[in-house]
């Protein structure tokens, strides 16, 4: 076997130069992402409120939405793009550019959340209430590809569009407003870490990629349109810094997140004896069937816990959950038949949600 030709192969299949943008390309479309004019505001503005109305209704199709319009992502990757090239004035206004951007993002949620008459709190918006190891690899793998659409000879937008959704900027940013409107700022921090989870690590993961395309770095520390060696070393040097003390603190930022992580897989270990066992313990297969016999147009029917925030005991709860997916809308005679069916199978049920699709 001729190893060397092997060897070769495996590393063309990491080889990321192949298609890449030329680096003025590369710096013009991340300088274009984080530029904040009036329609960048209005933008933002608007995915924040479907971001709020989706949470607030439990409506995904709005949430995907916002993400898909939310410009954070922008602001990320500039971020990313001055710690790759040691561009101190450019990472400078990347950072500045997404406080001003959060500030925007919280004054709007907060403002939806505390007009809203609906005060429920839906699933949605609890899912964004809690980080954990899971969303750190989302979040690294999703700057990854963000990068590297950005660093494509062809437009990015395909592969953006994708990753905008997959690592959920706004969700928890929204969910974060929910919280200032409540008052309850336990919520609040959860939600926020969250978001923070989400920047911190979409932008290391990018970071990665651009260091690896060996993008130029800002030699010229002075300013005077000259570059001395010393210089060169100096700043070879300062890069190197900043990168270990960007992963350091990454890492420090992810601690309590992989804490919670090992709390969860612990109790999965201890409910069901392993990690990797599944249990029906609604018997959801055997109900599904049951509900073909009766529910022709059945498509899906999906069962589980979700967490229930109790404003009386301000604490979260879990509750039993159920979706039932039809064809056509169901009438309010078999509706009670479907809902009474399942709480046969599942006597601690709390709701039922009908869905057509």
């Amino acid at each position: 076997m001729d190893f060397d030709h092997l060897f070769k192969t495996i590393k063309g299949f990491f080889n990321l130069n192949a298609g890449r943008a030329r680096h003025h390309t590369i710096r013009k479309r991340i300088l274009e992402g984080t530029r904040i004019d009036g329609i960048h505001v209005c933008q933002l503005v608007a995915a924040m409120l479907i971001a709020s109305i989706g949470l607030n209704i439990n409506s995904v199709e709005a949430i995907i939405g916002s993400m898909l319009i939310c410009p954070l992502m922008g602001s990320v990757l500039g971020i990313a793009y001055g710690v790759a090239t040691l561009n101190r004035a450019y990472l400078k206004e990347s950072c500045a550019g997404l406080v001003v951007q959060i500030v925007l993002c919280l004054i709007t949620s907060t403002l939806y959340f505390a007009l809203s008459p609906l005060s429920n709190t839906t699933s949605e918006l609890l899912t964004n209430f809690s980080a954990t190891v899971w969303d750190v690899v989302i979040a690294f793998v999703g700057g990854f590809v963000g990068a590297l659409a950005y660093s494509r000879k062809e437009e990015p937008s395909t592969l953006i569009a994708g990753v905008a959704v997959a690592t959920s900027l706004m969700p928890p940013l929204c969910s974060t407003g929910f919280g200032m409107a409540s008052g309850n700022w336990a919520l609040t921090f959860a939600a926020f870490y969250k978001f923070v989870i989400n920047v911190v690590f979409i932008g290391f993961g990018a970071e990665l990629v651009l260091v690896w395309l060996r993008l130029p770095l800002q030699y010229d520390l002075d300013g005077d349109g000259v570059v001395t060696d010393e210089e060169r070393a100096q700043a070879t040097e300062q890069s190197e810094s900043m990168r270990r003390r960007v992963l350091i603190c990454s890492l420090l930022i992810a601690l309590p997140c992989l804490y919670y992580s090992a709390i969860l897989v612990r109790q999965s270990i201890e409910e069901t004896g392993s990690v990797f066992e599944v249990t029906d313990t609604y018997k959801t297969q055997e109900t599904t069937y049951e509900l073909q016999a009766i529910c022709p147009g059945l498509v899906s029917y999906r069962i589980g816990e979700e967490d229930s925030y109790d404003t009386r005991e301000k604490k979260l709860k879990q509750r039993i959950v159920a979706t039932v997916e039809t064809t056509k809308e169901l009438g309010k005679t078999k509706r009670m038949e479907v809902e009474a069916l399942i709480r046969l199978n599942v006597p601690g049920l709390e709701s039922v949600t009908f869905a057509v699709t």
